[in-house]
């Protein structure tokens, strides 16, 4: 017979955990058997000891099997998903999703909602009117099968075992753990039964992983752990030492979203909030990204290896943007979910906050770096994100970034424009701003924003 006691001792001291004492020890917990105290023994003793490869697979089959499982196998075709591991103003899914669906993946997505300065995707997608992102199991098959994408909040059925840890761990200093990290991530992602995950681990300032090593342990981890659960995997370790694209913020990035989709496909519209031609890093990212995803599925002929297959998937992808099919599919995805995609034609539509403030460069010179969790931070202190997860959002706030690392800039040019639709948060949130940039006199070099495309 196990014991609460006896199964933290040996974790205090090192050990290795089997299946079983796990298991006795999760499930105790979940069932309120095991106090919140023992709890949070074991996870700082698996803090700082660590896990074996097998222990963090049960950990995470453990947690996957305390709640239900989304099947997929009545809807045809190859059902691949897409995970972030969280930046600033990473809109990515709301572009990869359509794109993936117009070359015939079915993308499918349950998705979070932002607590601090990283954002999340429901908070985006819940910006646009009438836009319903609570499906039932039913609803979100039925668009899946329908759109080839869909993306909702995650249900409490999923992985309760995980929302349950993830609390006590967010308040007992234990989040900072590959193997607990990787297991929560991982027992989410498999509970939908999809052939495939594909992984954007973020790695800077902006993101919770600040160094590529831990993120390569952390990407490594996820995959060991998915391919136990006989899964394609493919993790790509992104830069995220400034945002991402133009914008921070809900209302802001659908919007930059929806412009990247129209400019590609020839259809160009000014929002009058940021440039019509897309950001370059933006625009890289979701290439690679979405060439990724074709990779990993069955829509590319067997036949084609290598260097061949990878300039196919590019030019896939390319043609998926250009023809329109991804803009429509963006369309589909918005009216499926009952939002209204007029926005798409008229960005007038989406709430931006009626209350500006320009924060501009002191000097001449060259932007040297831009430190995306300050710009995460503004964001939220704008109203655009969550201090604690009962705040409500401003779905109008946000920033608006004019200016890259490595771009020139004048005295007096826009750095950025904070947006909210309360006036009293304007000072404070400027104040934080200002430290973002710095400004140098030699021009930086800037390095590519894929680090590394991990697959074995």
């Amino acid at each position: 017979m196990y014991s609460a006691v006896g199964i933290i001792n040996r974790k205090r001291l090192g050990e290795a955990l089997s299946r079983d004492e796990i298991e006795y020890f999760i499930s105790g917990y979940t069932d309120g058997g095991i106090p919140d105290y023992q709890m949070s023994a074991l996870l700082m003793a698996i803090c700082i000891n660590g896990m074996t490869s097998e222990e963090t697979y049960n950990l995470t089959d453990v947690m996957l099997r305390s709640g239900d499982t989304l099947k997929l196998d009545t809807i045809p075709g190859c059902k691949l998903d897409k995970h972030s591991t969280g930046g600033i103003g990473d809109k990515t899914t709301l572009i990869i999703g359509p794109i993936a669906a117009a070359l015939g993946i079915k993308t499918a997505k349950m998705s979070g909602r932002g607590l601090g300065a990283t954002g999340g995707t429901i908070d985006k997608l819940d910006s646009i009117p009438g836009f319903s992102s609570a499906l039932s199991m039913e609803r979100f098959t039925e668009v899946l099968n329908d759109v080839g994408f869909t993306d909702c909040a995650q249900t409490l059925s999923l992985a309760p075992a995980d929302k349950k840890i993830y609390a006590l761990r967010d308040v007992t200093a234990t989040v900072e753990s590959i193997p607990l990290i990787a297991s929560s991530i991982m027992s989410k992602k498999l509970a939908i039964e999809t052939d495939g995950i594909l992984i954007d681990v973020k790695c800077g300032s902006g993101a919770f992983m600040k160094d590529e090593a831990s993120a390569e342990a952390l990407a490594r981890e996820m995959i060991g752990i998915g391919r136990s659960a006989g899964r394609r995997m493919t993790a790509v370790i992104t830069d995220m030492n400034e945002p991402l694209g133009y914008t921070v913020g809900n209302s802001l990035e659908v919007l930059e979203a929806a412009a990247l989709l129209r400019y590609f496909a020839g259809n160009e519209a000014d929002t009058g909030l940021f440039p019509a031609e897309p950001d370059e890093r933006l625009v890289r990212l979701v290439t690679e990204l979405s060439v990724r995803l074709l990779m990993m599925s069955d829509s590319i002929a067997s036949e084609l290896t290598g260097d061949v297959r990878e300039k196919h998937a590019h030019e896939e992808v390319e043609r998926v943007l250009t023809s329109g099919e991804a803009l429509s599919k963006f369309r589909a995805f918005v009216k499926a979910q009952g939002g209204d995609d007029a926005f798409i034609d008229d960005p007038s539509m989406m709430s931006v906050g009626a209350f500006t403030i320009d924060i501009c460069a002191d000097r001449d010179g060259y932007i040297s770096s831009c430190d995306a969790e300050r710009v995460g931070e503004v964001s939220m202190l704008l109203g655009a994100g969550r201090q604690t997860k009962d705040d409500e959002i401003d779905s109008g706030a946000g920033v608006v970034v004019h200016c890259h690392v490595g771009d020139s800039v004048k005295t007096g040019d826009r750095l950025m424009t904070l947006y909210t639709g309360k006036e009293d948060k304007l000072s404070g949130a400027a104040e934080a701003a200002r430290g973002a940039y710095n400004i140098s006199g030699d021009r930086p070099c800037v390095g590519d924003i894929i680090n590394l495309v991990v697959e074995d």
